[in-house]
């Protein structure tokens, strides 16, 4: 929460009532039991649990019992639906634009375009999942954690509560691309300059903390297994050739955006205590966690406009030149 003070924008501070409705809604909180309490019911007072944030039905959730995780994040209560989780608005909860769009870019991609056209003759309860049978497009369930098996039940790809499982690279950029985090902890993650991130601002990775080259190879192929369940080997090795060329050109428009910060704090324009709350550092923000990571998830999952006018390229051009034009016209602060 922001205020004035002095004719200056301050922080304020941030109750827990407001994180638990943004980030923590779909990270999930810390439920604990602040001890009973007592309400009244038709059928006479009853104790109960007097749970802190809560309620909560974020992925990783912490509960009362030291267990971590929800399932009504995917499977909503009272009906524990396998047909919920497995079709894309579920998904798309949390995982949309601007930062990570993939809710967006699937409905203007081509399985997107197929599954709102026909998805009504699909079988979403079947287990195992037949492809070609009981869906002719793949939702997110699909390609990341779904048990799909061929016409002859072969089995194409087990079922997994691990969602890093078939993905080698993490698109969504901190600040760059990088290999998949070793483990769901990624607040013990640290680069090389000691900060919580898995990449350095000029790009090196915390290669401790991240998957190797032989899982990653591993998990490529697994998704590669899915996408050949319906395409060639052609245009599935085409395609993610593609997708990597498009990942490392997202990357490329970071880091002059990472130069130029670096330059603003040099000469002052800035203060890099907090590197996230002044406007030239918010527009850094922006040319990572909204414009190449939208460049990123349109590579992935064919969404043209995504990587071009829609939070694409357009913008991270026109952010970077903004952000040049803040650094020339901005005197540079003397130092006291």
């Amino acid at each position: 929460v922001k205020g004035m003070k002095d004719g200056k924008v301050v922080r304020l501070g941030v109750s827990e009532d407001a994180k638990n409705q943004t980030c923590y809604a779909c990270h999930g909180t810390e439920i604990t039991v602040a001890g009973t309490k007592k309400l009244s019911t038709g059928m006479g007072d009853i104790e109960v649990p007097n749970l802190t944030n809560w309620p909560n039905q974020g992925v990783g959730r912490i509960n009362p019992d030291g267990s971590m995780g929800a399932c009504t994040s995917c499977h909503p209560r009272h009906g524990f639906s396998l047909k919920v989780a497995r079709k894309p608005y579920t998904c798309g909860e949390c995982h949309l634009e601007p930062d990570t769009p993939a809710y967006n870019v699937y409905n203007v991609s081509k399985h997107g375009n197929i599954y709102a056209s026909v998805y009504q003759d699909w079988n979403f309860d079947n287990v195992p999942w037949t492809v070609g049978k009981d869906f002719r497009a793949p939702t997110c369930a699909s390609c990341h954690n779904s048990l799909i098996v061929n016409a002859d039940k072969e089995v194409i790809a087990p079922r997994s509560h691990d969602f890093g499982a078939r993905l080698w690279v993490r698109i969504f950029g901190l600040i760059y691309s990088h290999p998949q985090p070793k483990g769901g902890k990624t607040y013990e993650i640290k680069n090389k300059d000691g900060l919580p991130l898995p990449t350095a601002f000029t790009g090196e990775l915390a290669s401790a903390f991240l998957i190797d080259q032989a899982e990653q190879t591993k998990r490529q192929k697994a998704m590669k297994g899915v996408c050949q369940s319906c395409h060639s080997t052609s245009w599935t090795d085409g395609y993610f050739a593609k997708f990597q060329k498009m990942v490392d050109e997202a990357d490329a428009m970071v880091k002059p955006a990472t130069q130029l910060l670096l330059t603003a704090w040099g000469r002052g324009l800035a203060d890099k205590t907090n590197p996230f709350d002044e406007p030239i550092e918010q527009r850094w923000v922006r040319q990572w966690l909204f414009y190449a990571n939208s460049v990123r998830y349109a590579a992935a999952m064919q969404g043209p406009d995504y990587a071009s006018f829609k939070n694409g390229f357009w913008e991270l051009t026109n952010n970077l030149a903004e952000m040049e034009q803040f650094i020339r016209l901005m005197p540079a602060k003397k130092k006291k």
